[in-house]
């Protein structure tokens, strides 16, 4: 099957328009049928597990003391697709609505510049009830569920990392605990600004607690105490202005006491390697483009995207070229390679004119 996966995957790089099995065989001039590439997607083996057997030899091969398990999901939107358990309505924070698509989370093993994806979860609407005369969909397993397995698969595969990054909508007291406790590791998040804070033990212990906006001052890491945890954490406050002139302040939290403000700082900065992941994977990688219609065949065919990516990244450590750049270059040789194509074809038909 790796085989299949392989040419697969390099098709998706290679493609610059919708997928499919059929032209692929005909890229392949029928030397592997159609028919093989759709039971590949439709068996279930291209899963979570043969992501993390793919990006295994790369992490042992770049792990380093400062590397980061960065977690996020993303929603892609598929508005033309047969609503299922897995493309189904999900609330989307890019467009601050609701769009019909596919929902998952990723782990992005981040170390000496180079990103691999190393879990995914997907999430699936498989509960249907009735609400005001309308049809809901609703996930027996939340998303923070998916984000503490991922972690824990992550341990069980040996993998090693320093911090666990994620943002604010992850940033809830069982994730902390989860990760303080069960993987005895440290995690820095962002923390939405309506959260309050005890500044000693002796506060909490009197339910004393104050807004962060007010008690944690700017360019400084704070050690405060949160209502949900028995242990301390530390809290950044970053104010800095957006693009468009605006001011925005950015509350960053951490259970590594021997932290200062400008490391804390510092190690979120790589949190953004996962957005320029999805971008990646969604841009260059053919993600929208299933050919598949069953819930599994379109599983497969989202984690062979993340198959790509990787093939774009070892590309990128070899050329020192980004994603986008090598992309081009496929494309400028596919097009030469067309028009080429085109050229003997009309001098054909030229020929055969006279």
């Amino acid at each position: 099957m790796h085989h299949l996966v392989d040419l697969y995957t390099d098709y998706l790089l290679s493609s610059s328009r919708q997928v499919s099995c059929t032209v692929l065989s005909d890229v392949l001039n029928n030397k592997i049928k159609h028919d093989s590439f759709t039971r590949m997607l439709d068996c279930g083996l291209i899963d979570s597990r043969y992501l993390w057997q793919i990006g295994k030899p790369i992490c042992k091969k770049i792990k380093s003391d400062d590397a980061v398990l960065i977690l996020d999901d993303s929603v892609e939107a598929k508005p033309h697709s047969q609503t299922s358990s897995l493309i189904n309505y999900h609330f989307d924070h890019t467009v601050g609505k609701s769009v019909k698509g596919v929902n998952f989370l990723s782990a992005l093993y981040y170390s000496q510049e180079v990103s691999i994806p190393v879990g995914v979860k997907f999430v699936i609407k498989d509960k249907v009830y009735k609400q005001e005369g309308k049809t809901k969909f609703k996930s027996s397993i939340s998303k923070n569920e998916h984000f503490r397995k991922v972690i824990k698969e992550a341990i069980k595969n040996e993998l090693r990392f320093r911090y666990v990054l994620n943002d604010s909508w992850f940033c809830n007291a069982d994730n902390m605990k989860f990760i303080a406790y069960e993987t005895q590791g440290y995690f820095v998040m962002a923390m939405k600004e309506n959260r309050k804070v005890a500044l000693s033990w002796a506060d909490k212990q009197a339910g004393k607690y104050k807004d962060i906006k007010e008690a944690v001052i700017e360019g400084c890491a704070q050690r405060v105490y949160i209502e949900q945890l028995d242990f301390p954490i530390l809290i950044t406050k970053q104010v800095f202005k957006n693009g468009d002139g605006s001011v925005g302040t950015l509350y960053l939290c951490s259970n590594d006491l021997n932290l200062t403000y400008e490391a804390i700082t510092t190690i979120y900065k790589k949190r953004w390697k996962v957005e320029e992941y999805h971008k990646s994977i969604k841009s260059n990688c053919s993600f929208s483009k299933s050919p598949a219609s069953s819930r599994v065949a379109q599983q497969s065919h989202f984690i062979a995207c993340l198959l790509a990516f990787i093939k774009l990244e070892q590309m990128k450590i070899e050329t020192n070229t980004n994603h986008f750049a090598l992309k081009r270059l496929i494309t400028i040789s596919a097009t030469k390679n067309s028009m080429q194509r085109l050229k003997e074809l009309k001098s054909i038909t030229v020929k055969n004119a006279a």
